[in-house]
């Protein structure tokens, strides 16, 4: 069966750049050019993934990532020509799986595409992830480095944990610390970069040039295998 995708955006020759792209790997493609016609379409069409623009003629993107997380946990894409970390930051909290800056480059939107699929609501979670330094056993909540077991704190794991389950998606600081240390700890982004530090000390071969465990400044962190 092919992938159903929804594109979502108000400049044509993005929708048409994006739907001859995704028809020629097997998508069949839908469109909308309002956010209104988005959630009409979604909830008829009902889309494996939606490629979301934020600036849309009648309401705002982050309202029709809200409007579809009441009803489904589809992977949403957003695309904006928005540079203000803020706006990645209020998406991916509205619901978003992953934020791309306009202008992109096709080759990156669609690796990042797959990414958000493989973590969709149909996929199955490998519970063994693999990286070139070390091995996360999500089942056993294990860590093998150069064949010895890697001894991480709780709060360590469930940082790690967090960030392994959400592969290749940026991961808000706001999230990790209300899943990690529960509401109301949304602001102390210091436990973040202590806990994120020893992390990676731990796992990567250079921590100061870390290659598995990313920051992107002001609005989150990575995990890439």
């Amino acid at each position: 069966m092919k992938v159903r995708a929804l594109v979502v955006d108000d400049e044509p020759q993005i929708v048409r750049a994006l739907r001859i792209n995704l028809n020629v790997r097997g998508f069949e493609v839908v469109s909308a050019a309002s956010g209104g016609e988005a959630l009409r379409v979604a909830a008829n069409f009902h889309p494996d993934i939606v490629i979301l623009d934020l600036g849309l003629p009648d309401i705002d993107g982050i309202d029709v990532i809200a409007g579809l997380r009441g009803w489904t946990d589809v992977p949403i894409l957003v695309l904006s020509a928005r540079t203000d970390s803020a706006d990645t930051v209020e998406a991916l909290d509205a619901g978003a799986d992953d934020f791309v800056t306009k202008p992109f480059g096709m080759d990156e939107l669609l690796a990042r595409l797959r990414a958000a699929l493989r973590r969709g609501p149909h996929s199955v979670a490998e519970p063994v992830v693999q990286t070139a330094d070390f091995t996360v056993d999500l089942a056993a909540k294990t860590v093998v480095r150069d064949g010895a077991t890697v001894h991480l704190t709780r709060t360590e794991w469930g940082v790690l944990e967090l960030l392994v389950r959400n592969e290749g998606k940026l991961v808000s600081q706001k999230e990790i610390l209300r899943t990690v240390w529960g509401p109301g700890h949304e602001r102390e982004t210091h436990y973040l970069r202590i806990y994120l530090g020893q992390l990676r000390q731990k796992l990567e071969r250079d921590p100061a040039a870390p290659v598995h465990l990313i920051t992107e400044t002001g609005m989150g962190y990575r995990f890439v295998s």
